[in-house]
């Protein structure tokens, strides 16, 4: 892709382009996500300040080291990339991908013992350990086999409970505090991510249009669960909502056809190009699902992530999303 080949950034550029920096903000939307489903403003901002550097350094490390582990396969596929070109040398960035992994976990751990500490204070930890897990399980041993793509969706449901382990334990039914409601939201973003990541799986050769279709299938089933959302808020928390339940449904419609009609114009024409600004605009559209939940539950908040859109697309002219 274009990003990949016109980098006015230099050296710079080449770390960049390893960490996939035009995809990071995805990943403060999902936990700033979860974050905002518990808590009405930015309090305690300390731990909400190292949830999200926990969240964008796993997210990274993730990055980093799909490309140490990936190696072999770029040097046939993507001989540009920065590791198997020269650029970056595959040892430096192995110490990098474990260092910025390392420091997501001590970040995670930390959160919920911030001043503040809050009651259940470990969640945040056992979150970010399992979000490590679930990297290290995708990137070494599952990426290419079936359960490739549930392991990435897992990755995107830690992310999104990583903000939630910041709020109070549920009250109701619960497991490790989190509620009903708190897992829908993740499994929906979990699924339409588990999604993306089938879509892009032969994103560097000619695509098979049905494995395609099954993946904007999945994409669209994981919108429809978020959907619920509306549903299981309303019944275990009892709370007024900021969206009625008709423009709910009609806003997710309304993005899950700007998604849909992307993805139909690469199962059309499957070739690497148009399946890569597919899956591009399947990533950055997360935000706006991430945005469309945050105005449900606390209306203005929903701007800030929309906000992420603005540095998502000025790093995505330079910095390739796949």
């Amino acid at each position: 892709m274009n990003g990949e080949r016109n980098n006015p950034l230099g050296g710079v550029g080449d770390y960049l382009r390893l960490m996939r920096v035009s995809n990071l903000f995805t990943a403060v939307a999902d936990v700033a996500m979860g974050y905002f489903l518990v808590r009405s403003q930015l309090a305690p901002a300390g731990g909400f300040v190292l949830v999200i550097a926990a969240s964008c350094l796993l997210y990274t490390a993730g990055m980093v080291l799909n490309d140490v582990f990936d190696v072999g396969a770029d040097r046939r596929e993507r001989p540009e990339r920065p590791i198997p070109s020269g650029r970056i040398a595959w040892s430096t960035a192995r110490r990098l991908g474990w260092g910025l992994w390392l420091g997501g976990l001590v970040c995670g751990w930390l959160a919920g013992y911030f001043p503040p500490a809050l009651p259940m204070a470990w969640r945040s930890g056992v979150v970010a350990s399992a979000l490590a897990s679930c990297i290290v399980l995708y990137n070494g041993v599952l990426k290419t086999t079936s359960l490739g793509p549930l392991t990435m969706g897992a990755c995107r449901f830690f992310n999104v409970l990583l903000g939630v382990s910041l709020g109070l334990p549920f009250a109701g039914p619960n497991l490790l505090g989190f509620g009903p409601h708190h897992a829908n939201a993740a499994l929906g973003i979990g699924l339409y991510i588990s999604g993306v990541t089938c879509l892009a799986r032969r994103e560097a050769t000619t695509s098979r249009r049905w494995e395609l279709a099954a993946s904007v299938g999945l994409m669209v089933l994981g919108i429809a669960v978020l959907g619920r959302l509306h549903q299981t808020i309303m019944i275990w928390e009892a709370v007024p909502l900021t969206l009625l339940e008709p423009f709910w449904w009609l806003l997710l419609g309304m993005l899950t056809v700007t998604i849909v009609r992307r993805c139909l114009v690469a199962i059309a024409r499957p070739e690497p190009l148009q399946v890569q600004l597919a899956v591009r605009h399947a990533l950055w559209s997360l935000i706006m699902l991430d945005a469309a939940v945050v105005l449900l539950v606390r209306g203005v908040y929903s701007l800030g992530i929309v906000a992420l859109l603005i540095p998502t697309m000025i790093l995505g002219r330079w910095v390739a999303s796949t």
